[in-house]
């Protein structure tokens, strides 16, 4: 596995991370009305933010006072990409079992 992926997946073992990338999928966001329903401080918070910025799953933008933060598409992707191989390579194998199986009963 590449080291994006392992940080990417790292990045969303987290609770509280992976529900901010749930959130972030609907619409980008502010950094206080992601924080909002999270019961931590503002610099702990931050802290997620920092790990899912440097995973590449999301990304931010300063306006003023206000840091918006937004899903980085290509990373999903990428992720989307790693669950579809495994699913191809996980049906062929079941695949084959199947075949053997129905080999064995006909023997």
């Amino acid at each position: 596995m590449d080291n994006y992926l392992h940080r990417q997946f790292h990045a969303l073992a987290d609770p509280t991370r992976l529900a901010v990338v749930e959130r972030l999928l609907k619409a980008p966001a502010s950094v206080s009305e992601l924080a909002g329903p999270f019961d931590m401080a503002l610099p702990a918070f931050t802290k997620h933010l920092g790990v899912l910025e440097r995973s590449g799953l999301i990304s931010s933008e300063k306006t003023g006072r206000v840091r918006t933060c937004s899903i980085n598409p290509a990373a999903m992707s990428q992720i989307e990409r790693w669950f579809s191989d495994r699913r191809a390579l996980w049906d062929t194998r079941l695949d084959n079992l199947a075949a053997f199986v129905d080999d064995q009963r006909k023997k």
